[in-house]
């Protein structure tokens, strides 16, 4: 900050390369970003993307629906198998696509239109040669990695049969996310949700046909399920590359050089937002192995049916998120530090209320939740603890989550890393002490729900205090 202490004052490196064209020049959607009211603004380009990320989240809840008239031991599978998966999901899009959203936004901010447009293709190269690299991983150490998570026999066996299929096809996910990521940083948010609305409707009917079989198709069981996110990833790529390809997009595919300075730009928050990412998983990866080593292959089932509720909080507020992404970065870009700064904390706040109702009343009536995919007993008791102790503290998952995003924006990510490793250390060391003290998985659970409290009151604080132009104003 500087010496009189405004944050005004402090103005970001990057903002300052060039200036932001003038408005009679820009993007009329350009100039919405940096003119627009922030509420009415946010909600505009929140909802579509809030609607993909339901529908999103839904291909897991199908999935897992159908799985669970498969039994136990295959619902055990798809819970150890499902972490990775939308550690995927959070890397390719929130991760690596919030630093391509990021980048492209600050660009398009700051004028450098050619730039953003030769920012497509760095997108594209990074993603799909990151999805190649994480699906040769796990379709290499699967079997080591599901049976240190707690699944054995049946279980093992549905886990990698359901692995196999959607780990093959991970580097469709990336690229996918990246096109959708592209679309995004130019604040055009319809399409994206438009084609991955269309591949949950393809979805709904193809899960259980490919799962049970019906006439000539036959039943491939866990692997159907599987085989059917295949189909739908497939079909969201195409029509995204359709739109990007056909010109309607701000920016555009173009051949060119791959420069050093581009991939630094996308990675520079990309890589810092995958480690947060990373944390996220790796705590719920390291929490299932504890449930697993303290009660079994049914109370992991109940943990992971459980947690599942959070990680839909991901793509929820991912809605929100992507929009602040745009926004925060597109006003950083400009150099109109204080709207983005202020844009951040209505979007956090709103995060907050949505995602605190939510897990009031996950922890009020958790059986509405948890009898979707199970009855047997160990499963509904683990899962009933879990919401109940973790589900009041969600409110505070959604503040960070978002306030995540709007670092991403803003090219600041230090904070909500360490935030985030905060949270990992208490949640999970809190979890391991807890359970080696009382032998209890109510006072595990409790000391996940404190961690996660600590992770947005830090992110938060860091935030008001102006951490973002600190650095820049030095």
């Amino acid at each position: 900050m500087s010496a009189d202490g405004s944050i005004a004052e402090a103005l970001p490196a990057r903002a300052a390369v060039a200036p932001a064209p003038p408005s009679a020049a820009m993007n009329p959607r350009t100039h919405l970003l940096l003119h627009g009211p922030i509420v009415p603004t946010l909600l505009r380009l929140a909802w579509p993307n809030i609607l993909v990320m339901l529908a999103q989240a839904s291909t897991g809840l199908i999935e897992t629906w159908w799985v669970s008239h498969l039994g136990t031991p295959a619902l055990t599978g798809m819970a150890v198998v499902f972490p990775g998966f939308m550690m995927m999901q959070m890397l390719s899009a929130g991760a690596i696509g919030g630093g391509i959203a990021s980048a492209i936004a600050r660009a398009l901010g700051a004028g450098r239109r050619d730039d953003a447009d030769a920012l497509v293709l760095h997108a594209l190269v990074v993603n799909v040669a990151l999805g190649a690299l994480f699906a040769a991983l796990v379709l290499a150490f699967g079997r080591p990695l599901y049976a240190a998570l707690g699944a054995e026999g049946e279980s093992l066996e549905a886990a990698l049969l359901y692995s196999n299929v959607v780990f093959a096809v991970t580097p469709l996910l990336w690229l996918g996310n990246a096109l959708a990521s592209v679309i995004r940083g130019t604040g055009a948010m319809l399409m994206p949700a438009l084609a991955t609305v269309a591949g949950v409707a393809l979805l709904v009917p193809l899960s259980p046909l490919l799962i049970f079989g019906y006439g000539a198709v036959p039943a491939f069981g866990v692997a159907g399920a599987g085989y059917a996110v295949a189909i739908t990833l497939a079909l969201t790529a195409m029509l995204l590359g359709w739109y990007l390809l056909s010109g309607r997009s701000v920016v555009r595919l173009r051949r060119g050089r791959l420069r050093s300075a581009l991939f630094a730009d996308i990675l520079g928050v990309g890589a810092v937002g995958a480690v947060s990412t990373l944390q996220t998983t790796l705590t719920v990866v390291l929490t299932t192995a504890l449930v697993g080593a303290a009660a079994g292959p049914e109370a992991v089932a109940g943990y992971g049916t459980g947690s599942r509720l959070e990680y839909l909080l991901i793509p929820l507020v991912f809605g929100l998120g992507a929009p602040l992404v745009a926004l925060v970065g597109t006003n950083v870009g400009a150099g109109r530090r204080e709207r983005a700064l202020r844009i951040a904390l209505i979007g956090g706040a709103m995060s907050f209320a949505l995602t605190e109702a939510i897990g009031i009343a996950a922890a009020i009536w958790p059986h509405a939740w948890l009898t979707l995919f199970g009855d047997d007993p160990v499963l509904l008791a683990t899962g009933a603890a879990y919401l109940r102790c973790v589900g009041p503290a969600y409110g505070f998952f959604g503040l960070g989550l978002a306030l995540y995003f709007a670092s991403q924006g803003a090219g600041r990510l230090l904070w909500p890393l360490l935030a985030g490793t905060l949270r990992m250390v208490l949640g999970v060391g809190g979890a391991w002490a807890a359970l080696h003290a009382t032998g209890s998985l109510v006072w595990a659970f409790a000391m996940l729900a404190a961690a996660l409290a600590v992770y947005g009151v830090a992110i938060t604080a860091a935030i008001v205090s102006g951490v973002w132009f600190r650095k820049a104003a030095r």
